[in-house]
């Protein structure tokens, strides 16, 4: 059987703490989850904000392929702004929720089981208004009455719900108690042959991609999930280890995914570099130990057969070598066809700003591959606009202080600023950034990882700035990790701006 791929990245991944995507940044992720060929994307939350329904609409409107869902409470002012930011969709779907675990309804609610119920149902009644596909989600499922959350099923498929999401909300249930819920449900549930199981597991005791895999034994056909497992807390199930644990163990759960493995581990870098959540080096999968061999032992088995200590193949996951390799000489054709290559579609304008950007790089580095041209595009990706930009930059330093000279461009007017520091040239760089912007922000996170190898890799620094108690991320690029430093913290300070303005 084909299991279904709900993908929740952009709803309750941007909910991870210190994540704001723009509008652009989800209608990329949108296009690669495409690529990668999930069957449900959550485009976001309509009713969260203005920014946020306008992207659901912008998603549903050029997002093709996978069905396009809307989250909704069960009440009419939000099943009414997710009907209306998702109508344009190819699949459109309202995924409709409300909670039935005693403490929700008694403290949350503050609504009887009684008047939980008749919710649900009119909500249900209300978004088939919209639409054919409707999901419900029981919100706490797991620690909701297994009786009472039966009742609430049966009555949601009767009104129209084409499929029913069980989720565990705290992600408090163990495998072998989350497996026996939805077997419960699916023999006592009359009429469960006429919706799809969901389950969105939560991660909270590390257990969601386990709970979910036994969801699957008992009966799910649908798994509610985030690329690199990123959402609330300590995140969602990850959708790359469902995808690999259903691959690699075809044998034993005889289902599969509609997914193109190949495009994972691409999916995962763009969510990564775009979110500024970085992959722990062991993460299983994705992470950049993931097949990796230090052993003496280890590296000779490898080396004699593969399978001796690797169970999947990296080549699975697109991680094939990148032979694409672009230099100074090359010429705008050529790189509009290595970026078409790997699934990139410009117009003439985006076209034009990569390549520019693709040419600076040139002339720092000898051979510029596939990862240095993925590298670009998604610095390009995650740009804003450019109400400040940078002229000038000159550090020097010596043991103890730092003086960093910075000149910044907005509206025509150059401003030059110098700042001292004992913190170091980044540090300086910062605080004349900060005297010519008049910001008062808090470096809240910084982190430098190298996106290529070799002594001309691209370096990629991402920065997490604390502006009147809201997290904003930048990020910035270049084989000097000083100049990308400063491009990070220039679009960290454009985001705040074009924020607040």
């Amino acid at each position: 059987m084909a299991i279904k791929i709900f993908d929740t990245t952009l709803r309750d991944g941007e909910q991870s703490p210190g994540v704001s995507l723009s509008a652009k940044e989800k209608i990329e992720i949108a296009k690669q989850l495409a690529k990668l060929q999930v069957d449900v994307i959550e485009a976001g939350f309509p009713i969260a904000s203005d920014g946020d329904f306008k992207a659901v609409q912008k998603i549903a409107q050029e997002v093709k392929g996978p069905v396009i869902a809307a989250l909704a409470r069960a009440t009419k002012q939000d099943i009414d702004r997710a009907g209306e930011a998702i109508k344009d969709a190819q699949r459109p779907r309202i995924h409709t929720f409300i909670a039935t675990s005693p403490v929700h309804m008694k403290y949350k609610l503050k609504q009887s089981p009684q008047e939980v119920l008749e919710s649900a149902v009119k909500a249900v009644k209300y978004a088939k208004t919209y639409t054919d596909d409707v999901e419900f989600s029981a919100e706490d499922a797991f620690r909701s009455d297994k009786d009472f959350l039966c009742e609430v099923f049966e009555a949601v498929i009767s009104a129209g719900a084409t499929t029913i999401n069980i989720p565990d909300t705290v992600g408090y249930a163990t495998p072998l108690e989350f497996g026996g819920l939805i077997k419960y449900i699916k023999d006592n549930v009359a009429n469960i042959d006429n919706a799809v199981i969901s389950v969105h597991c939560h991660n909270d005791l590390g257990l969601a991609v386990a709970n979910s895999l036994a969801a699957i034994e008992n009966g799910a056909e649908q798994i509610e999930c985030a690329v690199n497992g990123i959402g609330e807390r300590a995140g969602n199930t990850a959708l790359e280890e469902i995808a690999l644990s259903l691959n690699t163990r075809y044998d034993y759960f005889d289902d599969q995914t509609n997914l193109n493995l190949k495009e994972i581990s691409r999916t995962s870098r763009l969510v990564s570099h775009l979110t500024g959540m970085e992959i722990q080096p062991n993460k299983a999968i994705v992470g950049k130990n993931a097949f990796a061999h230090e052993s003496g032992i280890h590296q000779d088995g490898v080396i004699k057969e593969r399978t001796t200590y690797e169970i999947m193949d990296a080549t699975t996951i697109g991680l094939e070598e990148n032979k694409i390799v672009l230099g100074k000489h090359s010429g705008r054709h050529a790189f509009r066809q290595k970026l078409e290559e790997l699934g990139y579609e410009l117009s003439q304008e985006e076209l034009n700003s990569a390549f520019k950007r693709f040419k600076n790089l040139a002339d720092k580095k000898k051979e510029i591959t596939g990862f240095d041209l993925e590298a670009i595009m998604e610095d390009e990706i995650s740009q804003v606009e450019q109400i400040y930009q940078i002229n000038l930059l000159q550090v020097t330093s010596s043991p103890g202080l730092a003086t960093a000279t910075v000149q910044l461009e907005k509206d025509g007017q150059k401003v030059n600023e110098s700042a001292c520091s004992e913190g170091g040239p980044i540090d300086a760089i910062y605080e004349a950034m900060n005297r010519i912007t008049g910001l008062d922000c808090k470096l809240n996170d910084y982190q430098i990882d190298s996106v290529t190898s070799g002594k001309d890799a691209l370096g990629e620094v991402i920065v997490k700035l604390e502006h009147e108690n809201k997290l904003y991320v930048g990020r910035g690029i270049s084989t000097d990790i000083i100049e990308a430093s400063a491009k990070a913290y220039n679009n960290a300070i454009n985001r705040i701006f074009t924020a607040t303005n």
